[in-house]
């Protein structure tokens, strides 16, 4: 049965108007009563019945505010696993505003908070923890790899997988039990499983194995909720505004010929090719005694370690720009590209060497010889920095010269670097968190000899199913529901 809960919630459920369409949700033990008294009836159950939506208000006249379709799902056979009414109105800010005031006036509803639809399905039973998590993450999906992610988790796919393991832990619970309360009993001794503590640990074992499987997958399944992370740095006046605008093909950073212009970390989300990529554009790394600028360079400097790329952005004519050490962390240092940027400055300072070869090379192309001796300047300063191994792109952030080799460089990496992640079990540190506990309470469950320990083997059983308990929602998660819900969406 259905939670009792004595408030009747309502909210807009679809995007803000002007719409087409927009959708006002009821949901509690009032929901038949506010539907009737704004529509005069209840349709049949989850069938779509047309209604004249009017204002209870008596000094309103029982004006008619809109003509919606309604709906009705009688718990506990609805979402939330309450009384849920529903509203499919036109998408007008007047529409809108002047039903979900006629709701207000209602006696017993107010307006849901964020994420409240959502929790109370949560609180009936209608979705476990990981579900919830699942829902939240197809709401937030930019990409499809993360949509397909998403709705497989929301469908189960880590919950059902969970709960599995938890009643095969609970099998192996009963067997201890059993062996310790009735070892002396001739028919626990004599039954077919003999020492029922061999079962049980055959149970954590198997389940020590599938759980260190699921684990065992570099991450991926947080890799694609979070995405491709893409540090571009470098020194001051190297280019990385415009490249950051024109990966992400819109403003969306100040470009300035002044150094230092960028102070913060710029945080642009975009979907490469279908997969999830986070650009961030710092300030430039330099020396400065500005302290505004020196909280820039310090952010900047923290944020290219954390990232998962680092794309070094250098003006091209200008040597000794290479990233500096102090980039580096001591720990998962991440990839690093050199990007020699600005090449169509480096092209315009050596006209003066194509103008000068002209007279004695009258017969060539102008145009070919510039190149030439662009490339071998830009080979000089490659072959100077092979040894690094570090992938270096020659562009003009400017002109866009370079730059589908860059941009296409940047897609096969996110691909690779996100192979697989659809699949991933796994989609949230608090998932593998749960589960390492899980897994740690299995091992010392097996280590050692149990012979006259089975109470303490009883007792990691019991450690391993209240973490599985705790991943899926089943027990001692009320510290944990504010933080889940705070970023949902008000109507969901």
């Amino acid at each position: 049965m259905p939670k009792p809960n004595p408030d009747t919630i309502f909210a807009l459920s679809s995007g803000r108007g002007p719409a087409a369409i927009a959708v006002v949700r009821i949901s509690g033990p009032r929901a038949g009563a506010a539907l009737k008294a704004l529509s005069g009836k209840i349709p049949a159950p989850r069938q779509a019945a047309l209604a004249r939506i009017r204002n209870p208000d008596p000094l309103a006249d029982n004006e008619i505010i809109d003509e919606a379709l309604a709906l009705w799902f009688p718990a506990p056979q609805s979402e939330t696993g309450e009384d849920v009414a529903e509203l499919q109105l036109h998408g007008g800010r007047a529409v809108i505003a002047a039903v979900l005031a006629a709701l207000g006036r209602i006696e017993g509803l107010r307006p849901a908070e964020a994420g409240e639809f959502t929790r109370r399905a949560f609180e009936n039973g209608k979705l476990d923890l990981t579900a919830v998590e699942g829902l939240a993450d197809l709401v937030a999906a930019e990409t499809q790899g993360q949509r397909r992610q998403a709705f497989r988790q929301m469908k189960g796919l880590l919950g059902n997988r969970a709960e599995s393991w938890r009643q095969r832990l609970i099998q192996a619970l009963a067997l201890v039990e059993a062996h310790i309360d009735f070892s002396d009993e001739a028919d626990v001794q004599n039954s077919a499983h003999g020492n029922l503590l061999a079962p049980a640990l055959a149970i954590a074992r198997e389940l020590d194995v599938e759980i260190a499987a699921a684990l065992a997958d570099s991450r991926t399944g947080e890799r694609l909720r979070e995405g491709l992370v893409v540090a571009i740095a470098g020194p001051p006046n190297a280019g990385k505004s415009t490249l950051l605008n024109r990966i992400a093909r819109r403003e969306a950073a100040i470009v300035s010929p002044y150094a230092g212009t960028t102070r913060d970390v710029i945080e642009v989300h975009l979907d490469l090719l279908g997969w999830p990529v986070t650009l961030l554009d710092t300030a430039g790394i330099r020396d400065t005694e500005d302290p505004v600028e020196l909280e820039g360079v310090r952010r900047a400097r923290e944020r290219a370690a954390a990232a998962d790329l680092v794309l070094w952005v250098v003006d091209a004519g200008e040597a000794g720009q290479n990233r500096p050490k102090s980039i580096k962390k001591a720990q998962n240092d991440p990839q690093n590209w050199l990007i020699r940027n600005k090449i169509d400055l480096l092209q315009g300072r050596n006209e003066s060497n194509v103008t000068s070869r002209r007279s004695s090379e009258h017969k060539s192309d102008p145009k070919k010889a510039l190149k030439n001796i662009v490339n071998k300047e830009l080979t000089h300063k490659n072959e100077s920095e092979a040894s690094k191994n570090e992938p270096i792109f020659n562009i003009s952030a400017v002109t866009g010269e370079g730059f589908d080799q860059l941009l296409a460089q940047l897609a096969r990496y996110a691909e690779g670097f996100l192979a697989g992640a659809e699949q991933a079990v796994v989609t949230r540190e608090r998932h593998r968190l749960a589960l390492n506990e899980v897994l740690a309470a299995l091992r010392r469950a097996q280590g050692g000899d149990v012979a006259g320990h089975e109470d303490l083997l009883a007792e990691e059983l019991r450690i391993a199913a209240r973490a599985l308990g705790r991943l899926t929602g089943r027990v001692d998660v009320e510290d944990i529901l504010d933080v889940i819900f705070r970023d949902f969406c008000i109507g969901k």
